[in-house]
């Protein structure tokens, strides 16, 4: 059995997280190469997931503090400065959390998404099967309709207005975010707090997006996000691939399989203090335990 130290395993996360000093991110250019070198991160760290984030990287391995005034919240304008400019994909996606994925990665997640044929028709199938609730067919089609609109406007073209509706209007929100069928392409001064998102369709806003998509296989894709996950985090729980992509069992099961092959990038390992069967990269520096 293949043994990873802690003290080995903080040591290569150190370096994919940027966790010392002479790693973190200084400027909105570092933090989009940072994206495009991890793959895919968390904007905030996500309590019970490894998984690098750009306030970690930027601000340290601190808890986000609620004080607006913070040295750490410059990763908000880097953010909102970014959003539609083509720089990487932002929105709630994994574990409906905010996610950076690198221009590079994002067909590989659309590959993995219901969103199989023409987008337009798409959704209606979904609607029809019972998938999509009518809160996001009517969202989707406001958006379809009008163009880009801030929450605000939105609210009032997909007309969900109904007692009860901010909440049913939030988790459509985050369920087409979810399903890379929407994403934050802008800000708003409106509304109580003067800021909101602007939202705009995926692949109205990347229409290259679900042709290079189809060039990729199911299998092909959760490989290549296995990989990358590894990559950041070098070794972790099994258990940890399926609170972050949400996969069935099999399909997790049979894409493991498929990557511990004696010529795979992975390995089946142990790691000190951690009881749970993990993986680790195969590159990793172990020690074998009898």
């Amino acid at each position: 059995m293949h043994f990873l130290s802690k003290k080995n395993l903080l040591e290569y996360r150190k370096q994919t997280y940027r966790i010392s000093a002479r790693g973190m991110l200084r400027t909105a250019i570092e933090a989009r190469y940072f994206i495009d070198e991890r793959g895919f991160i968390f904007f905030w760290p996500v309590k019970g997931i490894d998984l690098p984030s750009l306030w970690v990287a930027a601000a340290g391995d601190r808890p986000v503090p609620d004080e607006h005034d913070d040295p750490g919240h410059k990763t908000w304008g880097w953010k909102d400065n970014g959003l539609g400019k083509h720089l990487w994909y932002y929105a709630k996606v994994l574990r409906h959390k905010g996610t950076f994925i690198s221009l590079a990665l994002i067909p590989y997640f659309y590959a993995l998404s219901p969103n199989y044929g023409d987008p337009e028709e798409d959704y209606l199938l979904q609607y029809q099967e019972g998938t999509l609730t009518s809160e996001c067919k009517q969202v989707f089609e406001a958006l379809l309709r009008e163009g880009p609109l801030d929450t605000i406007s939105l609210k009032k073209a997909a007309r969900i207005s109904s007692a009860g509706s901010e909440g049913r209007f939030a988790k459509a929100l985050d369920h087409l975010q979810a399903e890379l069928k929407i994403l934050p392409v802008g800000t708003a001064e409106v509304g109580a707090w003067k800021y909101a998102y602007i939202y705009d369709l995926t692949h109205r806003h990347i229409p290259e997006l679900p042709k290079k998509a189809r060039l990729i296989g199911e299998c092909e894709a959760r490989h290549k996000l296995v990989v990358a996950y590894f990559k950041s985090v070098g070794a972790a729980p099994v258990s940890n691939l399926k609170k972050i992509f949400g996969w069935a069992q099999p399909l997790l099961e049979k894409t493991i399989q498929e990557l511990i092959t004696p010529t795979g990038p992975m390995l089946v390992v142990e790691i000190e203090g951690v009881k749970d069967s993990c993986l680790g990269l195969r590159t990793l520096d172990y020690q074998e335990k009898v």
